[in-house]
């Protein structure tokens, strides 16, 4: 392979590689306890809401490199207003309905003066973040309220029993069956969309991979989802959390890979003015990304207090830096039109490992922090420097 292909292949798969060596580098310095099924199910578990906020983050970045600053206090007050519906005993599924509909609310209000007033999406939603926050504080008096209802919290993946039933193999088997089962047909499934997809871009001319290619990261990822379905079914099995995630990733996948709203986001990131001659109306992008921001931090919000079982005037604190920080980790560009839903939960998967790995290391909260800011800045700076080159 020459020098040029190597140096390709290492610029297209930087995020996978660096979450390699992260992974191994924490696995030698925790001796195993990085790998082992409790802390993978953590890992899960504890960062349900950054793949789902990050997923969400993409659609705004995608559009030039914007942001959305009031995530976090949006998923804190939406988590306020469903507990206490819930304590003052509103039906579980209902409840879950506000949300998701405040979220969208908030999400709507936000995106109407970022894209038909032309308020800058920074200020926007910093005004947000401040609003909602004290909006919680108002709420809740400056107290924590809990969540008592059992079946939420087993659903929405809080609590100690937050795990798909095995009803394969049953509560008696040494291993979780369905994990097992669910890994291989996730493994099967993963090896059948790759080869489809890419004899479709034969058949209609278009560039397509080797088939070298697709054997080697074939194998690679099918180990990988092996590997995790192996550590999980000797845990508890399938956290439900995992079921809510993976349902996010495989609806914005296909959102914005196969739709056309999907291509008018990058459309707009990578020339606005050149989108909106061409007949596509960048407003009502705007509209869908800042939207579709709120609906998906609405959805953190119920797994948030599901998770701790109970809303408090200060969760969601620095969540929207944990999706930021992902998004451009996992290899979207600063200045939009870039970036996969895929690469983003890389990225996810890496702050991830490096908050658990230091943790299980004992390194003091702060310097966790000085390490999470560093490598984001790493992750942008490969960026503009890579952008510079292919100019």
């Amino acid at each position: 392979m020459s020098k040029a292909k190597v140096l390709t292949f290492i610029q297209k798969y930087t995020m996978i590689i660096a979450l390699v060596l992260v992974t191994a580098f924490f696995a030698i310095r925790t001796e195993g306890k990085l790998l082992l099924p409790q802390n993978i199910t953590n890992i899960i578990a504890q960062n349900a809401y950054v793949f789902i906020l990050a997923t969400g983050m993409l659609c705004c970045i995608l559009t030039g490199g914007n942001i959305d600053l009031s995530v976090g206090s949006v998923v804190c007050f939406v988590g306020t207003i469903g507990a206490v519906l819930m304590h003052n005993e509103l039906n579980m599924w209902l409840a879950v309905l506000i949300m998701l509909v405040l979220g969208l609310l908030i999400g709507a209000w936000q995106a109407f003066w970022i894209a038909y007033v032309k308020v800058p999406p920074f200020i926007t939603t910093l005004s947000g973040m401040l609003v909602f926050r004290g909006l919680s504080n108002v709420v809740l008096e400056g107290q924590t309220m809990s969540v008592t209802n059992e079946a939420f919290v087993r659903i929405f993946g809080g609590g100690a029993n937050c795990y798909v039933p095995d009803f394969i193999g049953g509560q008696e088997s040494p291993v979780n069956i369905l994990c097992l089962v669910v890994g291989g047909i996730a493994a099967a499934l993963f090896l059948f969309f790759t080869i489809r997809g890419n004899i479709s871009k034969k058949r209609k001319g278009l560039e397509y991979e080797p088939l070298y290619k697709i054997l080697i990261k074939g194998v690679v990822i099918t180990a990988v989802i092996i590997f995790f379905a192996i550590q999980l079914s000797q845990y508890k099995g399938i956290p439900m959390a995992l079921i809510w995630v993976a349902l996010v990733i495989a609806i914005y996948s296909y959102i914005t890979s196969k739709t056309t709203i999907g291509r008018h986001l990058y459309a707009v990131g990578g020339n606005e003015v050149a989108t909106r001659l061409s007949g596509i109306n960048t407003k009502k992008v705007y509209f869908f990304a800042y939207a579709n921001m709120g609906l998906l931090a609405g959805l953190a919000g119920i797994l948030t207090i599901a998770r701790l079982t109970s809303a408090q005037p200060t969760y969601g604190q620095n969540y929207e830096m944990d999706a930021i920080g992902s998004c451009f980790i996992g290899g979207a560009s600063a200045y939009g039109g870039v970036g996969t839903v895929p690469g983003v939960i890389i990225g996810a998967l890496l702050m991830g490992v490096i908050n658990i790995g230091m943790s299980i290391m004992g390194v003091d909260q702060n310097y966790q922090k000085v390490v999470k800011g560093l490598v984001l800045l790493a992750a942008v700076i490969f960026d503009v420097v890579s952008k510079k080159k292919n100019r």
